[in-house]
Protein backbone atom coordinates (compact mmCIF):
# COMPACT_ATOMS: atom_id res chain seq x y z
CA UNK A 1 0.00 0.00 0.00
CA UNK A 2 1.63 3.42 -1.01
CA UNK A 3 0.27 6.41 1.27
CA UNK A 4 -0.27 9.87 0.18
CA UNK A 5 -1.17 12.51 2.41
CA UNK A 6 -2.63 16.22 1.45
CA UNK A 7 -4.14 19.08 2.74
CA UNK A 8 -1.67 20.41 5.35
CA UNK A 9 -1.08 24.52 5.44
CA UNK A 10 -0.61 27.00 7.58
CA UNK A 11 -4.28 28.65 9.74
CA UNK A 12 -4.41 30.75 12.67
CA UNK A 13 -5.17 30.26 16.34
CA UNK A 14 -8.86 28.26 16.26
CA UNK A 15 -8.93 27.43 12.51
CA UNK A 16 -9.49 24.30 10.62
CA UNK A 17 -7.96 21.74 8.26
CA UNK A 18 -8.79 18.85 6.90
CA UNK A 19 -6.46 16.34 6.22
CA UNK A 20 -6.73 13.09 3.87
CA UNK A 21 -4.47 10.18 2.73
CA UNK A 22 -4.96 8.48 -0.44
CA UNK A 23 -4.02 4.90 -0.76
CA UNK A 24 -2.53 3.60 -3.91
CA UNK A 25 -1.54 0.23 -5.26
CA UNK A 26 -3.62 -1.45 -2.48
CA UNK A 27 -6.95 -1.07 -0.18
CA UNK A 28 -7.02 -0.26 2.88
CA UNK A 29 -10.68 -2.11 3.42
CA UNK A 30 -8.52 -4.56 5.89
CA UNK A 31 -6.11 -2.11 7.37
CA UNK A 32 -6.48 -0.26 10.62
CA UNK A 33 -5.61 3.22 10.10
CA UNK A 34 -4.11 5.99 11.62
CA UNK A 35 -3.06 9.55 11.45
CA UNK A 36 0.57 10.51 13.61
CA UNK A 37 2.43 13.71 13.77
CA UNK A 38 5.76 14.78 14.38
CA UNK A 39 6.70 18.50 15.58
CA UNK A 40 10.61 19.35 15.26
CA UNK A 41 12.90 17.83 17.79
CA UNK A 42 9.77 15.44 19.24
CA UNK A 43 9.23 11.80 18.90
CA UNK A 44 6.26 11.10 16.47
CA UNK A 45 3.30 10.62 18.13
CA UNK A 46 -0.49 9.12 18.01
CA UNK A 47 -2.87 11.45 16.76
CA UNK A 48 -5.76 9.02 15.94
CA UNK A 49 -6.59 5.47 14.57
CA UNK A 50 -9.46 3.84 13.22
CA UNK A 51 -10.03 0.30 12.64
CA UNK A 52 -11.37 -1.78 9.78
CA UNK A 53 -14.62 -1.98 11.52
CA UNK A 54 -14.67 1.74 12.14
CA UNK A 55 -13.91 2.31 15.98
CA UNK A 56 -11.46 5.00 16.68
CA UNK A 57 -9.27 6.46 19.21
CA UNK A 58 -7.79 9.11 19.38
CA UNK A 59 -4.72 11.00 22.08
CA UNK A 60 -5.92 13.07 24.63
CA UNK A 61 -4.72 16.47 23.84
CA UNK A 62 -7.09 16.16 19.95
CA UNK A 63 -10.14 14.67 21.50
CA UNK A 64 -13.04 16.72 21.06
CA UNK A 65 -10.89 18.68 18.30
CA UNK A 66 -10.32 15.81 15.83
CA UNK A 67 -11.93 13.65 14.29
CA UNK A 68 -10.93 10.58 12.11
CA UNK A 69 -12.85 8.61 9.32
CA UNK A 70 -12.37 6.51 6.58
CA UNK A 71 -14.41 6.03 3.23
CA UNK A 72 -13.34 2.51 1.97
CA UNK A 73 -15.04 2.74 -1.61
CA UNK A 74 -12.76 5.71 -2.25
CA UNK A 75 -9.94 4.34 -0.37
CA UNK A 76 -9.24 7.19 1.50
CA UNK A 77 -8.95 8.57 5.17
CA UNK A 78 -9.64 12.12 6.09
CA UNK A 79 -8.60 13.87 9.59
CA UNK A 80 -10.92 16.84 10.90
CA UNK A 81 -9.06 18.92 12.55
CA UNK A 82 -10.85 21.92 14.69
CA UNK A 83 -9.97 24.80 17.22
CA UNK A 84 -6.52 24.17 15.91
CA UNK A 85 -3.52 25.20 18.55
CA UNK A 86 0.24 26.17 18.10
CA UNK A 87 1.40 22.99 19.94
CA UNK A 88 -0.46 21.29 17.00
CA UNK A 89 2.07 22.24 14.73
CA UNK A 90 3.57 19.05 13.13
CA UNK A 91 4.14 17.12 10.28
CA UNK A 92 1.22 14.89 10.05
CA UNK A 93 1.88 11.35 8.77
CA UNK A 94 -0.73 8.79 7.04
CA UNK A 95 -0.65 5.29 9.04
CA UNK A 96 -1.98 2.16 7.31
CA UNK A 97 -1.44 -1.27 9.81
CA UNK A 98 -1.50 -4.54 7.79
CA UNK A 99 -2.12 -7.94 9.07
CA UNK A 100 1.22 -10.39 7.90
CA UNK A 101 -0.71 -13.47 8.21
CA UNK A 102 3.26 -15.30 7.76
CA UNK A 103 5.07 -13.65 10.33
CA UNK A 104 1.59 -13.24 12.78
CA UNK A 105 2.26 -9.22 13.09
CA UNK A 106 1.78 -5.97 11.53
CA UNK A 107 3.34 -4.23 8.83
CA UNK A 108 2.88 -0.30 8.97
CA UNK A 109 2.46 2.21 5.96
CA UNK A 110 3.96 5.39 6.01
CA UNK A 111 2.99 8.16 3.99
CA UNK A 112 5.20 11.25 3.13
CA UNK A 113 3.90 13.48 5.32
CA UNK A 114 2.05 16.62 5.41
CA UNK A 115 2.68 20.12 7.36
CA UNK A 116 0.54 21.90 9.33
CA UNK A 117 1.99 25.01 11.01
CA UNK A 118 -0.71 27.08 13.06
CA UNK A 119 0.00 30.55 14.27
CA UNK A 120 -0.82 32.06 17.13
Amino acid sequence: VQLQASGGGLVQLGGSLRLSCTAHAGTISRNNMGWYRQAPGKQRELVATITKDGSTNYADSVKGRFTISRDNAKNMVYLQMNSLKPEDTAVYYCNAKSWQELVGSYFDYWGQGTQVTVSS
